[in-house]
């Protein structure tokens, strides 16, 4: 038998095994359970006991409250971070995406519920896991360009393997999307209405995973993004300004909004985001992309657009950052290449230790 896992002691992460599965449970609903470092350690030990526990045969990731399984990382935590030193920030990013490393090799039934909002950080707990469920209350969504930081969790490694270039579209807005979108993009893979969740997790105990499914999945309703076919000719720009442009030359109105929505970003975080969905896009693996990753989030760690970006949206709430550059045209191509620069490693390299 092997060990039990952990117990949080602070209630973050409640976990129980019901027969042979295993059910996790991120527990801060007030903060549409936002992860801090606690909650990711916790959450390697435990998908750790249960992978060696020959008693499991299957783990569940829900989450608390009606609101979301998870809104993203600690922003809060990660701002303070960057305030002082940043190594807060960089050993938590480090440990982060260590964890989505596993998550995507588990070698056990991964189901992850991605009922509600589902962004940033709760993307990387959920989008590369074996088994991810949507439902009719799905949003899902990688907003980082909205507080100056480049879409992380193996984000970018999605992005750059969605249909088209609706991956760009979704990186560099940082909108919002259903769960029949997330399915489209390759974020998930099975579709189960909301009201239906608690008798699909009770099917996953008695009956297994594969006949949860066969009872309870459905066909989603069609794509959202998949109907706006000016996604691949207004992205088709090498430049933001560019795309920008095509966007705001577009006749429909939907290409309009996200014109206006790239342009409220910080101009520094869109212009690397583009960046590195491309360069995703050549990655073999998802470490490698973690890899990059962790590279441009510790880069934004030390400038002033992630710290401008969280006090505007999150501390001070007055949603008027100040951007620096505030212009696309003065961000350089060297100031976006200087985001990748530096080592950084995820998964079988430990010369990707926090510095």
């Amino acid at each position: 038998m092997a060990d039990p896992p952990p117990v949080d002691p602070r209630g973050q992460v409640l976990t129980r095994v019901d027969g042979t599965v295993g059910l996790v449970t991120l527990n801060r609903p007030t903060v549409i359970n936002a992860l801090n470092h606690a909650m990711v350690s916790v959450l390697h030990r435990t998908l750790t006991a249960w992978a060696h526990d020959p008693a499991i045969t299957a783990v569940v990731l829900s989450g608390a409250g009606d609101r979301g399984l998870c809104a993203g990382g600690d922003v809060v935590e990660i701002y303070h971070s960057a305030l002082g030193d940043g190594c807060a920030a960089r050993r938590f990013w480090y440990d982060e995406y260590q964890l989505n490393a596993y998550i995507s090799r588990y070698p056990k039934p991964y189901v992850a519920l991605m009922d509600g909002i589902v962004m940033g950080g709760g993307v990387g707990l959920s989008a590369h896991a074996n088994t991810r469920v949507v439902t009719d209350r799905t949003r899902v969504a990688m907003p980082e360009v909205r507080i100056g930081l480049i879409p992380d969790v193996g984000g970018t490694y999605l992005l750059s393997r969605a249909p088209g270039r609706t991956g760009l579209h979704v990186g560099l807005t940082g909108a919002s999307f259903t769960g029949a979108d997330a399915i489209a993009l390759g974020f998930a893979d099975h579709y189960v209405p909301h009201n239906a969740l608690t008798h699909f997790t009770a099917a996953i105990v008695s009956d297994g995973v594969d006949a949860a499914l066969a009872a309870h999945a459905e066909q989603p309703r069609g794509s959202q993004l998949a109907q706006h076919p000016w996604i691949d000719e207004c992205y088709a720009g090498d430049t933001v300004a560019q795309i920008v442009s095509a966007l705001r030359a577009h006749g429909d109105a939907a290409a309009h909004e996200a014109a206006r929505q790239i342009v409220g970003h910080s101009p520094t975080a869109v212009a690397v985001t583009l960046e590195a969905i491309r360069r995703a896009a050549h990655l073999d693996t998802l470490e490698d992309a973690l890899s990059m990753e962790y590279r441009t989030s510790t880069a934004a760690l030390r400038s002033h657009d992630l710290r401008e970006g969280i006090r505007a949206q999150v501390i001070d709430k007055d949603r008027a950052p100040r951007w620096a550059p505030a212009e696309y045209s003065a961000v350089s191509t060297a100031t976006v290449h200087a985001y990748f620069a530096g080592a950084a490693a995820v998964g079988g390299h430990p010369s990707a230790a926090p510095q």
